[in-house]
């Protein structure tokens, strides 16, 4: 039977230096540093644009430098149908189809925390906070981006080639 600690320290298996073994990345490794955010007082309309213009499609809300909610295309998607057959209604507001309650993280959250519970509840992205501000947002898109890096990664380690 093999002893993990003298495993880890390199004694009695393979050898596994403590110095090449892998931590797991932060949060701060993968998301989007410095995203582009909008105002609860914006236009729906204005916060669609913004998200076509820059082909993004979750907007972190924002109010006197702090976080209040998160807005998303599909947010604002299902607030436009639903306009569109009430001629009564009128041009809604960020505040109005932005979700308060979003999952937050600090910057130092290990990333496979993080993605254990987008997956577990079903979650499309995560705010990145630092001391209570906004310094970044996670989607999933970056995860899909960070892991096809990681395979590829993989794939040069073991010195494969791509796949067939």
């Amino acid at each position: 039977m093999i002893d993990a600690r003298k495993l880890l320290a390199g004694v009695g298996g393979p050898c596994v230096d403590r110095d090449t073994m892998k931590r797991i990345p932060s949060i701060k490794t993968v998301m989007t540093a410095f995203p582009y955010s909008t105002k609860p007082e914006e236009s729906v309309k204005q916060a669609l644009e913004l998200m076509a213009e820059h082909n993004i499609h979750h907007l972190p809300v924002t109010e006197d430098s702090g976080l209040v909610g998160m807005i998303s295309s599909r947010d604002i998607r299902l607030i436009l149908d639903n306009a569109a057959s009430d001629s009564d209604a009128g041009q809604p507001k960020v505040r109005d189809v932005m979700t308060e309650e979003t999952y937050t993280v600090d910057l130092s959250e290990r990333l496979d925390s993080v993605l254990h519970r987008m997956a577990e509840h079903h979650l499309e992205s995560v705010v990145v906070t630092r001391k209570g501000k906004l310094v970044g947002i996670f989607t999933q898109m970056d995860a899909c981006s960070a892991f096809a890096e990681f395979l590829r990664e993989q794939v040069r380690r073991s010195g494969g080639g791509s796949a067939a």
